[in-house]
């Protein structure tokens, strides 16, 4: 087990460094490199010569990229030039992640506690109306693009309806205590129930925009999971010997079915950060994934940089974690780990 664990980090460090080399040689492969990205239009012969000394871009590509990583190391990707000019890109990564962490949180719940109880009960009664609603819904899900379903749900609960606000973490008028950046779990420590309730309420619509693709691939695997599974010898033999219904689903099916809906849950969490960007702009939800796409728009390099390796290390974390979790459901994996 550790040998397994060891041979994943160092993986995932692989990952990471592969990854830094790309983002450096994008940066520099832009049209006039990161110079003229910077200063677009309005850089002078002057301005371009000083800002390039500044950056050191006139050093050996070597060195240059030794300097990006130890600045990356400690956390000076530079300052924001774009999503919110002069405050540090670190600074304005760290505000906004605790807000694409807790809807990204939100939204895997509302999938797992809705896909994998109905892709079970769906292949226990395979062929009857329920199991066919949920495949046309998982259908639905996978094929609505997520932008549109967020406008959607926008347009029918939050304006049409009135039920839900329209966009936003909190309402303006909520005097609230910020203790982690979580508004829902600031709420519940500082027990202002009304904050708690209110961040719950803005932070519902854009959950259940975020985990349509999630709920319809968890459910679509867990469904074929289970199917595989109650048809091996072992689950006939269980019932043969008369064990208890309840035994045979914790224990010899769920339990078997669970490894592909872990690595799909795995597989789904690390991508979170792409529908978060769109679900992000339309609900005007202050993530990462809206400075993403200001940081698109305006060029703000620096911002670019810290989301993107970020994002990055969060997939290749959540995969390591998905890895390591195989040997705790199955046991062949922790006594094939033992061997080696």
């Amino acid at each position: 087990m550790l040998r397994y664990t060891v041979r994943r980090v160092l993986q995932l460090v692989l990952v990471v460094w592969v990854l830094s080399v790309l983002i450096f040689a994008w940066l520099r492969s832009l049209p006039g490199g990161p110079v003229s990205a910077l200063l677009g239009d309005r850089g002078t012969a002057e301005t371009r010569a000083q800002l390039t000394e500044a950056l050191g871009l006139d050093d050996p590509i070597f060195v240059q990229y030794l300097r990006f990583v130890g600045r990356a190391l400690t956390g000076d990707f530079g300052t924001s030039t774009g999503v919110s000019p002069g405050k540090p890109a670190m600074d304005l990564f760290m505000e906004r992640f605790p807000a694409t962490i807790e809807l990204s949180i939100a939204a895997v719940l509302i999938a797992l506690v809705t896909a994998i109880p109905l892709g079970y009960v769906a292949a226990r009664r395979r062929g009857g109306w329920l199991d066919n609603t949920g495949i046309v819904g998982s259908m639905i899900g996978i094929s609505i693009p997520i932008f549109f379903l967020a406008f959607l749900l926008k347009y029918l609960i939050s304006i049409k309806l009135g039920l839900l606000p329209t966009g936003g973490r909190q309402s303006a008028t909520i005097d609230a205590t910020r203790v982690t950046g979580f508004f829902v779990l600031d709420g519940l420590l500082t027990r202002e129930w009304d904050a708690a309730w209110d961040a719950l309420r803005h932070l519902f619509l854009p959950a259940l925009a975020l985990a349509s693709i999630p709920f319809a691939v968890i459910f679509r695997i867990t469904r074929a999971s289970v199917l595989d599974v109650m048809d091996e010898d072992y689950v006939r033999t269980a019932r043969s010997k008369g064990l208890a219904g309840r035994v045979i689903r914790d224990r010899h099916i769920l339990r078997n079915a669970m490894l592909p809906v872990v690595t799909t849950v795995g597989l789904q969490t690390g991508a979170l950060l792409s529908g978060a960007v769109l679900t992000e702009t339309v609900f005007a939800w202050q993530g990462i994934g809206q400075a993403l796409a200001i940081g698109f728009e305006r060029k703000d390099f620096p911002v670019l940089q810290v989301v993107i390796i970020a994002a990055a290390m969060a997939y290749v974390l959540v995969n390591l974690l998905v890895d390591l979790s195989y040997a705790v459901i199955d046991p062949r994996i922790r006594t094939a780990q033992k061997g080696s």
